[in-house]
């Protein structure tokens, strides 16, 4: 399956003429592109799908979607470390 995850954006910068940024999950960071939501900025919360941020989100939504999505056991398995 594949879900937009919330993550929280910790580190912005340029790669290749693109807005990329470092997002924590919770405690595991991941690369992604942060060119369709221009206006984010480090401490915010955006949705990510495929590597490309979708939107920006509050940090109480965010946190409610990552809760729900640890209670099915499914953080693992939409950030690629799923062994299965």
């Amino acid at each position: 399956m594949c879900l937009g995850i919330p993550g929280k954006v910790v580190d912005i910068y340029e790669q290749n003429g693109l807005k990329m940024g470092k997002i924590d999950f919770g405690g595991i960071v991941k690369e992604a592109c942060l060119a369709y939501v221009p206006d984010v900025t480090i401490g915010d919360y955006t949705i990510i799908h495929v590597g490309f941020a979708l939107n920006i989100i509050d940090e109480a939504e965010a946190q409610k979607t990552l809760e729900l999505f640890d209670q099915i056991g499914m953080i693992e398995e939409e950030l690629g470390l799923d062994e299965s």
